[in-house]
């Protein structure tokens, strides 16, 4: 994979986030991502990302289960191995509404979690670059995607007059590759370039 210079910048709040987000989005800087302790609602909106589209993944899950519950069922029932259950038709939707249900939320739940899982690059033997061992302790740090013609001086200090607490320049990975920590490399160990 392609190696990529980031500027990262540590706030100390979310107060000092949220117009920090706004000031570099409006002077045109590229917000590689911002990573939080804690879910901070707004953030996306704040950084004009899109409706997340899990809930259209669910409903699709969600009828494949029903579809293949109600075929699966319908096909036993009446072709494959009738059986005279009670005087019952073999076609008896009523009775196979609570298995059709639970065959739906078994879809709808298992489909998201893996859909999700796959999304935000989450399973074992997955790694990608920390930009800062106190991300997900108590920084929100902003990582900025340089081009070309960023001025990665100015850029630090344009965050650092925002209410950067801490920046730096970092070189690494845009996205995920395998591998583990424990046998490749201790984590935390960016590589910080002089700029």
């Amino acid at each position: 994979m392609a190696k990529k210079k980031f500027v990262v910048g540590c706030f100390d709040d979310e107060a000092n986030l949220f117009p920090a987000v706004k000031k570099v989005r409006t002077a045109g800087y590229k917000i590689h991502d911002v990573y939080t302790p804690f879910a901070v609602h707004g953030l996306d909106h704040e950084m004009g990302l899109r409706e997340t589209s899990l809930h259209t993944a669910g409903f699709i899950y969600g009828i494949t289960g029903t579809a293949t519950a109600l075929s699966f069922i319908s096909w036993v029932l009446t072709s494959d191995w009738p059986l005279n259950i009670g005087g019952k038709p073999h076609f008896a939707l009523p009775a196979w509404i609570p298995i059709i249900f639970e065959l739906t939320v078994l879809f709808a739940a298992v489909g998201m979690v893996l859909t999700f899982c796959y999304l935000c690059q989450l399973s074992p033997f997955i790694k990608k670059h920390h930009f800062h061992a106190r991300a997900t302790d108590d920084l929100f740090v902003m990582v900025i995607e340089t081009t070309e013609k960023t001025n990665v001086d100015d850029l630090k200090a344009f965050l650092a007059n925002a209410g950067a607490v801490e920046t730096d320049v970092q070189i690494a990975e845009e996205g995920w590759w395998l591998g583990r920590y424990d046998k490749d490399q201790v984590p935390f160990q960016n590589k910080i370039v002089a700029a």
